[in-house]
């Protein structure tokens, strides 16, 4: 597990010291070095609370709860990011014969989960965005 390296420039950028000083050291581990919350830990796992969950690294705008359902694998699952350009995808190669694709934030590059394909879900998308609940904050709606 090393620190998220990208060839583009993102609107959010500091140094990794930067990171470190602005981020817990397991926010900084899920966020900055692609690592995984343990499942059904995260605080968003089951939560039922409308409103749109943001980076907890930059605050952008990523997920609403509208998109949120349960999946019961162990992390928030959404079948839609907010907006497509809102989340980039990476092919992730770490897990031998099983390639998948990380998602991160399109703002500031941190690591967010990953997204699965036909799975069977009964969602619009046949997606499934499994996001870690540390690279999220919930802003609840009025």
């Amino acid at each position: 597990m090393g620190t998220l390296h990208s060839d583009r420039e993102y609107d959010v950028t500091r140094t990794d010291e930067q990171w470190r000083e602005q981020l817990s050291p397991q926010e900084y581990a899920v966020l900055r070095q692609a690592g995984t919350e343990r499942p059904f830990t995260g605080e968003y796992t089951d939560t039922k609370t409308v409103g749109t969950y943001a980076c907890r690294a930059c605050g952008a705008e990523l997920f609403t709860s509208d998109t949120k359902f349960e999946s019961h694998c162990g992390w928030p699952s959404f079948y839609s990011p907010l907006a497509g350009e809102s989340v980039e995808y990476i092919e992730d190669r770490s897990l031998p014969g099983r390639p998948r694709v990380e998602v991160r934030c399109a703002t500031c590059g941190s690591h967010l989960g990953h997204v699965f394909e036909g799975e069977g879900y009964a969602t619009p998308t046949d997606l499934r965005y499994c996001i870690n609940s540390i690279s999220l904050t919930l802003r609840p709606a009025e």
